[in-house]
């Protein structure tokens, strides 16, 4: 038996931009020993695995090493996968069940995918007490969300130039780590970058999901609802923030770069 596989780069671009994700369409429902087997051959930071049902796609997204919660940038892969490949109409909605709750995708006027998912409001909190020095620099405040630790430096500069000690990271008992600072080119609000190495992803190139916290942070900063983050990994990405209640609107694009024969 076989399935298609796609790699798609998601929040990109171009091709070579943003974060690639796996996707693949099930033909029934499988073992999540075997998705995590999976996620751990394509080595990806996040493989993400689709089962349709009667009122849209159960959606599980796996790590080399576990499986998450929530994850933007294989949604939006997967969003753009179905719309590819006809799999919905070209004007519907992707709508997906996941482990959070129901979430949504749709294009904008410009072709853009626009996702719904939940806001994460990020609370002061303790910081582990080898913060400063997994850093290499002292945060201007720390914050914990629903999944990660958020800490905020004094500028952008700084955040790109951390080369934080990962593997104290990973001992931590968060998620992930995200860093951001306001950001220092016309257009951008903020900047950030985004470690999760008890996930396997040193580095993540670009986190829809942590932009549902950030966006919540620097709104309370800035005081606006719509707001521009760049993430600045080695590859990059922009996403457009929009917070409308409790939820956040994240947009992007997204180009498959591979597709190929998974073999089961």
């Amino acid at each position: 038996m076989t399935l298609k596989l796609h790699l798609i780069d998601a929040f990109a671009d171009g091709p070579f931009t943003g974060n690639p994700a796996a996707v693949t369409l099930l033909d029934s429902p499988r073992p999540d020993a075997w998705m995590q087997r999976v996620a751990m051959e394509m080595n990806q930071a996040e493989t993400a695995f689709l089962l349709r049902q009667d009122d849209g796609f159960s959606l599980r997204w796996f790590t080399p090493k576990n499986e998450v919660d929530l994850c933007g940038h294989a949604t939006l892969a997967s969003a753009h996968y179905l719309w590819e490949e006809r799999h919905i109409a070209p004007d519907a909605v992707a709508r997906f069940h996941t482990r959070s709750g129901w979430l949504s995708a749709h294009r904008d006027g410009d072709g853009r995918i626009v996702l719904d998912f939940p806001a994460i409001t990020s609370r002061p909190a303790p910081a582990p007490v080898d913060l400063d020095a997994a850093l290499g620099v002292q945060p201007d405040a720390v914050l914990r969300g629903n999944f990660d630790l958020l800490c905020v430096l004094h500028d952008a500069a700084t955040v790109r130039r951390l080369t934080p000690d990962l593997a104290a990271m990973a001992r931590w008992d968060v998620r992930g780590v995200l860093v951001t600072a306001r950001g220092d080119v016309a257009g951008v609000d903020f900047v950030s970058r985004c470690f999760f190495p008890a996930l396997g992803v040193p580095e993540d190139p670009v986190t829809g999901s942590a932009h549902c916290a950030l966006a919540v942070y620097w709104r309370r900063v800035l005081g606006r609802d719509e707001l521009v983050g760049y993430q600045a990994s080695a590859r990059g990405g922009t996403i457009r923030c929009a917070i409308v209640g409790d939820r956040v609107q994240l947009t992007g694009r997204a180009v498959t770069t591979l597709t190929g024969t998974l073999r089961v």
